[in-house]
């Protein structure tokens, strides 16, 4: 029988939250003990609208997907994912319980989160960090199968290439396989995503820190106007992946709004607060909308209404991307 607990984190948190909805809670600066605060005022007030306090499951494990793809200056804030990982520890998790899952080994060890080649160290040591791109993480039964291999996309935009091709080649390049530990060995995970500007997908936020930072052979997206707005939300709403998907949590201390994904820091913007919701088409949806504003007051066009992102998303029942009337609830 499923507990309240089980049934939160099970339903990404829809179960037990009103939608749309956003927590927010305020960082006085960006050091440890401001995320510290921001982060327990985040969890408290997210158990009180559960009704349950957040306590480890059967598999007394939880992960957390960072981000660190932009490279220095513009990944996963390390206070907030040691914030993170101190509020779970005082909901009875062991520091050996909590791993950690990124991307690229070289922008991990840049922004911090893999031993310093200087001092060897890392604020980390305690965690397991699953670097994706080792490829030991990702499991042959678990993928996401789409008709665009590498090779065939411009052939793709001719129309002369049909999917209905069995070359056994072909039909590898067409999988992205998925970061088991997520779903298969965790109670539940957490997305902490940073915020930019995409060309292709619109917005870099939540919907595509789950997906394709967090899989083999996604590249091959990333300038598939067509079909990359489409497997971000495909992805995202692989039942499994999203059932374990407990909320995201993002720090506002730095975002981007044109130029990303790579970090340009004359676009940058910050903001003293953190966002939590289980709605990671919401939150992607009000990002847009603080990404537009910059963009226009600094002199460029908003970002493309033909990207269809949070359109797909939303049609699959990842969440809302209506945003009117939308105000975050503060956490205190």
């Amino acid at each position: 029988m499923f507990t309240t607990l089980t049934l939160l984190v099970a339903n990404g948190l829809r179960a037990a939250l009103p939608p749309p909805i956003v927590f927010e809670a305020k960082l006085g600066q960006f050091g440890p003990d401001d995320y510290e605060t921001a982060v327990e005022a985040l969890f408290a007030r997210l158990e009180l609208a559960a009704g349950r306090k957040i306590a480890p499951l059967a598999k007394h494990k939880v992960g957390l997907k960072i981000y660190a793809e932009s490279g220095p200056g513009l990944a996963t804030p390390i206070p907030l994912t040691q914030a993170v990982i101190a509020a779970l520890e005082r909901r009875g998790y062991a520091a050996g319980d909590i791993f950690l899952v990124g991307l690229n080994q070289r922008r991990l060890a840049q922004t911090g989160y893999l031993p310093s080649l200087i001092t060897g160290r890392s604020p980390f040591s305690e965690h397991k960090l699953y670097v994706l791109e080792s490829g030991r993480f990702y499991d042959p039964l678990w993928f996401y199968d789409s008709p665009l291999p590498n090779r065939f996309e411009p052939i793709l935009a001719t129309k002369t290439w049909s999917p209905a091709r069995t070359d056994p080649k072909l039909d590898e390049e067409r999988k992205s396989f998925l970061a088991t530990p997520l779903f298969l060995d965790a109670d539940f995970w957490i997305n902490l995503p940073v915020y930019t500007d995409h060309p292709t997908l619109g917005v870099n936020g939540a919907l595509v820190n789950a997906t394709l930072w967090n899989a083999s052979n996604t590249t091959r997206f990333f300038d598939a106007h067509n079909s990359a707005p489409a497997a971000v939300a495909e992805m995202a709403a692989i039942p499994e992946l999203r059932q374990t998907w407990a909320f995201t949590l993002v720090s506002l201390e730095r975002w981007q709004f044109i130029g990303g994904p790579w970090f340009n820091s004359l676009y940058t913007r910050s903001e003293p607060r953190l966002w939590l919701s289980a709605d990671p088409v919401l939150l992607d949806a009000l990002m847009l909308e603080k990404i537009n504003l910059a963009r226009v007051a600094d002199g460029f066009k908003p970002v493309s209404d033909e990207i269809r992102l949070l359109e797909f998303a939303a049609t699959l029942g990842l969440g809302t991307r209506k945003t009117a009337g939308v105000k975050p609830v503060p956490a205190e």
